[in-house]
C-alpha cells in the first residue's frame, strides 16, 4: 500500500474506501455511493462478492423490468428492492406519497415514520432498501378513481453514512499538502492521480466546484471519453444529469398541473449533457427564464414565484486536434450550444469555462482507475452538500485586489469560483499567499475564457481585455 492510501486509511478511517473494490466487483448498473456502501457494508464477511451480488440480483430492478416487478409484487404482496425514493406530500389526504422509478409509479402511500425519519426523501429522494406492500383495497374519490397507486411503503434502509458534518473533512486537510488533498480528491472521484499531472488533476476538480457553492454556472467543453459525465454522475447523489432530449418548464422549475417542484428547485446542481441535442419545448420562455435564474436564482412560472441555490453546468464535446498530451479546439464554442441559447446575456451569465479540452481521455479501467483509498462518496457528497450552505465570497475579497477593466459580472464570478475553490481545497480555511495565488489565477483563467468568447461572439460590446488579479500580502 502507497504512503498516500496509509495515510488515507489512518486520517479518514470508517470514512475512507478502497475505491479499487469497487472496480475490482464491477457494479455499473447503480450509482457509484449506493455501489461504495454496499461493497463496504458486505467486505468485511466471508465469500462476500458472491453474497453482495445475490443481494443487488435479488433486488435491484432496471426500469425496463417494471412489469416483472409488479407481477412479482401482485404475486407475493410484499418486496424489498434497491431503488431511490423520493417523497412528496399530498395535502388532500395530508399523506406522504412516494415516487419509485423502477416500480413506474409516483403515487405510492409512504408511512409517515419514513419521512419523518428521513426528510431528504422529500427534498432530493435518497436510495436504500425500499420494502412495497400491495394494497388492493385503495380508497376512491367521488367519482369511483382510486386517490393513490395500490402500493404502500412500508419500511426503508438508507445507503448511506449516518456522519454528514464537513468538519472531518476540515480536520483531514490540516495532515495533506495542498499536492496531497488533490490527489486524495482525485481518487475519492474514482481516479488513479498517478496518471495525471498537476494542472490536469485540478482541470478535473473544477467541475466539483458547482457542488459545494451554491448559484455558480460553469461550462465545459472537450473531446469524448474525458470523463465529464462520469464525475458529476459518480461524485454527488444531489445532481441531476439531463442529456440531450426535450425540456420543458415544468420538469425544470415547476410542474402547474402536479404541483411539484422541477429539477432546478431541488436539486444541488442540474448538468445539461450533451448540452448541443437539448431541445427546449419552448424556446423563448426558458432562455429568458434561464437568464433570469442565472442572474438572481429567482424563477417564476404562472403564480408560483421560488427561489434555488442550484448550480447549472453546460457540457457539450468539441472537435479537438491533439498537441502533445493535450488537445486544442478547432471549432468556435458559441456552435456547441442550441440556437435559443447563443445568446451573449446567457453566455456572460455562465461564471467560468472549464478547459476540458486539457483533460486527457480516460484510458484502459486498470491503469486510468483509482488503485486504492479514497473518501466515501456518500460521506464525500453529503459535506459538499454541507458547505453550500456559507459562501466565503466576502472572506477571499479580503485577500484579492481586481482590476480596473472587472465589469460586475467578471467579479461576482471570480468571487463565486474563488469561494467554491477555497471549500474545496482548503475546507480547513488555512492557505499561504502562494496557494492563494495559484487558485486566483485559475479562477481568473476561468472567467477570462468566458471574456474571450463573449469577444468572438459580440466583438462591439465586449472588447478583447485581460483581466488580472493580485493576491495581498
Amino acid at each position: 500500500m502507497s504512503d498516500l492510501f496509509a495515510k488515507i486509511r489512518r486520517v479518514f478511517g470508517d470514512y475512507a474506501v478502497d475505491k479499487k473494490l469497487i472496480l475490482d466487483i464491477d457494479i455499473p448498473k447503480i450509482p457509484r455511493f449506493v455501489a461504495e456502501y454496499l461493497v463496504t457494508e458486505f467486505s468485511t464477511g466471508e465469500d462476500w462478492e458472491r453474497k453482495l451480488r445475490e443481494f443487488i440480483v435479488t433486488h435491484y430492478y432496471e426500469v425496463g423490468e417494471k412489469e416483472k416487478l409488479r407481477h412479482r409484487l401482485i404475486q407475493e404482496g410484499k418486496v424489498e428492492i434497491m431503488d431511490e425514493l423520493r417523497v412528496w406530500v399530498d395535502l388532500n389526504s395530508g399523506e406522504h406519497r412516494g415516487v419509485i422509478p423502477s416500480l413506474g409509479v409516483s403515487n405510492a402511500l409512504v408511512v409517515d415514520e419514513i419521512a419523518d425519519k428521513y426528510q431528504a426523501t422529500m427534498q432530493t429522494g435518497m436510495w436504500g432498501l425500499i420494502t412495497l406492500q400491495y394494497d388492493q383495497n385503495v380508497p376512491t374519490d367521488s367519482r369511483g378513481r382510486p386517490i393513490r397507486d395500490p402500493v404502500i411503503v412500508t419500511n426503508f434502509e438508507p445507503f448511506q453514512v449516518p456522519d454528514t458534518d464537513p468538519k472531518i473533512l476540515q480536520e483531514a486537510r490540516s495532515y495533506f499538502t495542498l499536492e496531497e488533498w488533490i490527489d486524495v480528491l482525485i481518487n475519492t472521484l474514482g481516479l488513479n492521480h498517478e496518471k495525471y499531472r498537476f494542472k490536469e488533476k485540478v482541470t478535473i476538480l473544477l467541475r466539483l466546484l458547482p457542488l459545494v457553492e451554491e448559484n455558480l454556472n460553469l461550462a465545459e467543453f472537450g473531446p469524448r471519453a474525458t470523463g465529464k459525465t462520469y464525475t458529476f454522475r459518480n461524485s454527488s447523489m444531489y445532481v441531476r444529469i439531463i442529456a440531450g432530449g426535450n425540456i420543458s418548464p415544468a420538469s425544470l422549475f415547476y410542474n402547474l398541473r402536479t404541483g411539484m417542484p422541477g429539477e432546478i428547485a431541488v436539486k444541488d446542481c442540474v448538468v445539461f449533457d450533451e448540452i448541443s441535442k437539448v431541445r427546449f419545448q419552448n424556446p423563448d420562455e426558458m432562455v429568458a427564464k434561464l437568464k433570469d435564474f442565472m442572474e438572481s436564482g429567482h424563477f417564476e412560472r404562472g403564480a408560483r414565484k421560488g427561489v434555488s441555490g442550484c448550480s447549472l453546468v453546460f457540457m457539450g464535446n468539441v472537435e479537438v486536434e491533439k498537441k502533445e498530451r493535450a488537445y486544442i479546439p478547432v471549432e468556435d464554442l458559441t456552435y456547441i450550444l442550441p440556437q435559443p441559447m447563443r445568446d451573449s446575456a446567457l453566455i456572460d451569465r455562465i461564471h467560468g469555462l472549464i478547459p476540458g479540452w486539457e483533460i486527457p481521455k480516460i484510458g484502459r479501467s486498470r491503469a486510468y482507475l483509482s488503485q486504492g483509498y479514497g473518501i466515501a462518496s456518500d460521506y464525500f457528497s453529503e459535506a459538499m452538500h454541507s458547505m453550500r450552505k456559507m459562501s466565503l465570497a466576502r472572506e477571499v475579497s479580503k485577500h484579492v485586489e481586481f482590476s480596473e477593466n472587472f465589469m460586475i459580472r467578471d467579479e461576482k464570478a471570480i468571487k463565486k469560483i474563488l469561494s467554491a475553490m477555497v471549500k474545496l481545497f482548503f475546507p480547513d480555511l488555512a492557505w499561504d499567499k502562494k496557494e492563494l495565488e495559484l487558485i486566483a489565477n485559475i479562477a481568473l483563467e476561468m472567467r477570462q475564457k468566458i471574456r474571450d468568447w463573449l469577444h468572438r461572439f459580440a466583438p462591439g460590446e465586449f472588447p478583447k481585455e485581460r483581466l488580472s488579479v493580485r493576491v495581498r500580502g
